[in-house]
């Protein structure tokens, strides 16, 4: 008899696990534009508060590394293509909102989710077609043709239903519209992978900077976001899916007026995260986490595999699930590079790879060299350059969970 119970509580645990295992996983960001964090913080927004009692909140930065090569300007599009790619502006390649020229050897979420999940379906809300036909790259051979599944977008064109007005206001009932279909999207169909941007903010930020208008705008994006977090929790509840929303903005504001952006000042630079997901890890509990970081959660949490050479080259870090390194550090001295990282386990080595090419940028891959493989907690490595000398290279620190890596250019 005590056999038999045993064996029956296995099974129920092994079914438990396995139904855990297979309940579907689903990601929905929003891109709300144009809000600093320390507004974001001093209003009462129920919905967003909702969330985050749920989940999380955490400050975080847009901009690259100020000062280095990889500073990126606090420009919207910019900011929208480096959450798509994991990317800084020295490899997407899109440094305004012309986006002339996008590097799509950097793949975005949606073309490596889609890659390794044909079957399953991705989603556009939008006002700005460009999100979809540009930054996407709908239908280019160069993003291996990818589509969405779903789109709702365009409908800044359609001066009749939307007459465009002095005032903006026709912005807002295209956010309106955008939330519509996202969150009947996701109430009737359960996209996979969805985007969703909302424009109005921004339009009231640049028009009257740090204001009640603003404010009044920020307090309408909260009952927007109700609608889609509404359409997730019917979600989870009738199907018993799992469901990640991931919330964030694309820049600051100046400090000044609030009306600007671009720059690196802190405000310009600061922003914000506000997410369900509540466990974050410890690199996003102890470090500064940026815009770059959203991407490879998401892989993570869908369960896509990077592949080594796409990894390689993401500049973020996942705050979901576990994390072996963060904040590596390289400075070229004397022909050496002295190279450090901050060890998040105890155990385990680190590899150390080093390349003179930059040929992952125009679609090829690099040969890396291994130059050591120390202990993680060791937290240092001077590797001296003399059997390899370039004005260029990169380098890779590869953990058990993660890689970082960098870029050197030598004057």
């Amino acid at each position: 008899m005590l056999l038999r119970t045993i064996i029956f509580a296995c099974f129920v645990s092994l079914s438990i696990s396995t139904s855990a295992q297979s309940r579907p996983r689903k990601v929905v960001y929003v891109i709300a534009d144009g809000i600093p964090a320390d507004v974001m913080e001093r209003l009462d927004l129920p919905n967003f508060k909702k969330i985050i009692s749920a989940g999380s909140y955490s400050r975080m930065h847009v901009g690259g590394d100020r000062g280095s090569y990889n500073e990126s300007p606090t420009i919207s599009a910019v900011g929208y293509n480096s959450l798509l790619t994991g990317t800084w502006v020295n490899k997407h390649n899109v440094p305004d909102n012309a986006i002339k020229a996008p590097n799509y050897n950097y793949q975005h979420i949606f073309r490596l989710f889609k890659n390794q999940y044909p079957d399953k379906k991705t989603a556009i809300f939008s006002s700005w077609t460009d999100n979809r036909t540009k930054l996407l790259g709908e239908g280019l051979a160069e993003t291996g043709n990818f589509k969405p599944d779903f789109v709702a977008d365009g409908y800044e064109l359609d001066t009749i239903r939307f007459k465009h007005d002095k005032n903006s206001a026709y912005m807002h009932l295209i956010d309106e519209e955008v939330v519509k279909q996202a969150a009947t999207t996701i109430h009737d169909k359960a996209p996979d992978l969805s985007w969703v941007y909302l424009e109005y903010t921004d339009d009231m930020g640049h028009r009257y900077g740090d204001s009640p208008e603003f404010y009044t705008a920020i307090q309408m994006l909260d009952q927007q976001i109700g609608q889609i977090w509404n359409a997730i929790n019917y979600r989870k509840q009738k199907f018993k899916e799992d469901w990640l929303i991931v919330i964030t903005t694309d820049h600051g504001r100046d400090e000044k007026t609030g009306r600007g952006h671009g720059g690196q000042s802190d405000r310009q630079r600061s922003t914000w995260m506000v997410s369900n997901y509540k466990d974050l890890n410890a690199y996003a509990q102890y470090f500064d986490i940026g815009v770059v970081d959203i991407m490879p959660s998401i892989a993570q949490y869908l369960r896509i595999n990077l592949t080594k050479d796409v990894a390689q080259e993401i500049d973020g870090t996942s705050f979901i699930g576990p994390v072996s390194i963060a904040a590596l550090k390289t400075n070229y001295i004397q022909g050496h590079l002295d190279i450090s990282w901050k060890a998040l386990e105890k155990t385990g080595k680190v590899k150390i790879w080093l390349t003179t090419s930059n040929e992952f940028k125009v679609g090829k891959k690099d040969v890396y060299q291994l130059l050591a493989e120390v202990d993680v907690t060791q937290q240092h490595y001077v590797a001296d350059l003399k059997n390899y000398p370039s004005k260029f290279y990169k380098v890779v620190v590869e953990g058990a969970n993660n890689t970082l890596n960098s870029w050197i250019n030598v004057k």
